[in-house]
């Protein structure tokens, strides 16, 4: 995409300099009704070093996107900063604007962000240690830094500043946001998954959410190391992945569920086909033969859209070995528990929930939601015979994600699924804000072990408990 045309869709645009600012006028009890940069000047002290600095800011800004050339394809972005690097030097010798070398590099980067990045966003994008960012209005920045949430000093210059930024997410991927359509779920180039909601359903402001991804996929060995899992139920989920158990992934917002089903992907053999089905693409397969689906809402005019369901059911005409769904949260799981049930084993989802049981509570509920006037009876059957397999997470009082459940679904008695718990987490204390506790074996084998062992995998009795009376 050229500069220019960047620019006119307001992608880059420039900041209003203070010439554009309105006067105060004004109002009906005969005050002074301040915006723009005269709003600015009635903060608190501080503010006016903000305001000069600001002012700075958008005349080099303005003066740089004058003389950069129209047509430059502002994807080539060594090029095109090492070009606005030179412009930005000419442009301060022009000007004789004398500045530090800390607040020079401060001012360019802030300047190549707007132009090339997401403005304010772009510093907190680029700390591996944030894992989430959550801007309430242009004024108001949080970030998550291990499990806690912290506000940032940074904000945005205006509500219309960060409508840009959001504008410049969604736009590349074919999705809107406006008043008819006032949320959207999009994501970045990285895979982080974003949302945005604006007035007239936001109070506050434009709202924008972004759960960052690591820039390397998180490894089994890293989650070992944080206390997320341990080893023996690792080795277990890896044979069960192997040996294609249909799953799900359960937890609550934020628990780790995308991570694990990534973690968890490692292990499906390189010679199977692959199709992946999401609202926002985000997971991170590493195998060669995968295919890759994403939902659309529809169009301005109301058509168009493409549901999750809908790529379910194409899906099962693209050969699938496997199918997997980065989350079931409508009447899509009838879907997919018919594909689990029709040859595509080894399956796997997530889903929201707030325990193992009220994982089939709610994908029962989810598939009522399809309309079919079911029994429900006849439904939970279905999910007994689809579902083999539960993992369960949850974030913990210290901001830490675990594995807590690791429960195997057994079958039907009446009318009632059964389950077992194979694995649990066990907390036995809290010291200096750290939960301590381990996911233990309740000494419990499943009943699927001779599947496991159909594919030529030999578990040791010690992965569930060794002295510990068992079941098979």
């Amino acid at each position: 995409m050229s500069l220019l045309k960047r620019i006119e869709e307001g992608q880059a645009q420039p900041a209003p300099t203070p010439r554009e600012v309105p006067a105060a006028a004004p109002n009906a009890a005969g005050t002074s009704r301040l915006s723009g940069l005269n709003a600015r000047r009635a903060n608190p002290p501080g503010a006016a070093q903000r305001d000069t600095y600001y002012d700075l800011k958008t005349r080099v800004q303005n003066k740089l996107l004058s003389e950069l050339d129209p047509s430059m394809d502002v994807s080539q972005t060594v090029e095109v900063r090492r070009t606005i690097e030179e412009l930005f030097e000419n442009i301060l010798a022009e000007e004789k604007i004398v500045l530090s070398r800390p607040e020079r590099r401060r001012l360019f980067e802030q300047i190549v962000a707007e132009i090339l990045g997401l403005g304010p966003l772009e510093p907190l994008l680029a700390d591996d240690t944030i894992t989430e960012i959550m801007v309430n209005g242009s004024k108001n920045i949080y970030i998550e830094r291990s499990g806690k949430i912290h506000r940032e000093p940074a904000s945005f210059e205006s509500d219309d500043h960060l409508m840009r930024i959001i504008d410049r997410i969604v736009a590349p991927l074919g999705r809107r946001i406006d008043e008819s359509s006032p949320y959207v779920d999009a994501r970045l180039t990285d895979g982080s998954r974003v949302n945005a909601v604006i007035p007239p359903i936001s109070l506050v402001g434009p709202v924008l959410t972004i759960r960052k991804f690591a820039r390397n996929p998180i490894t089994v060995e890293q989650l070992i190391d944080y206390g997320t899992i341990s080893a023996e139920t690792t080795e277990f989920l890896k044979s069960c992945v192997i040996s294609k158990i249909n799953m799900v992934i359960s937890g609550g917002t934020g628990s780790g569920k995308t991570t694990m089903l990534n973690v968890l992907s490692q292990y499906i053999p390189i010679d199977e086909r692959i199709v992946t089905i999401e609202n926002a693409a985000e997971l991170q397969l590493r195998q060669e033969h995968v295919v890759t689906l994403e939902s659309r809402p529809p169009n301005i005019e109301g058509r168009g859209e493409v549901t999750i369901q809908n790529l379910v059911v194409n899906s099962l005409r693209m050969r699938p070995d496997r199918i997997i769904v980065g989350e079931i949260r409508d009447e899509a799981a009838l879907d997919m528990l018919q594909a689990m049930n029709t040859g595509h084993d080894g399956s796997m989802t997530t889903a929201h929930s707030n325990s193992p049981r009220d994982t089939l509570s709610r994908i029962e509920t989810m598939t009522l939601m399809a309309g079919m006037e079911l029994p429900v009876r006849a439904i939970r059957e279905q999910i007994a015979a689809a579902l083999e397999l539960v993992v369960h997470l949850e974030r913990m009082r210290d901001g830490t994600r675990k594995v807590t459940h690791v429960a195997e679904i057994q079958g039907m008695e009446g009318d009632v699924i059964t389950m077992t718990d194979i694995f649990v987490f066990e907390q036995t204390g809290f010291e200096n804000g750290k939960v301590i506790g381990r996911l233990r074996p309740t000494g419990l084998r499943p009943k699927f072990m001779d599947k496991l062992e159909q594919s030529g995998i030999h578990l040791p009795a010690a992965i569930f408990g060794v002295g510990e009376r068992v079941r098979y």
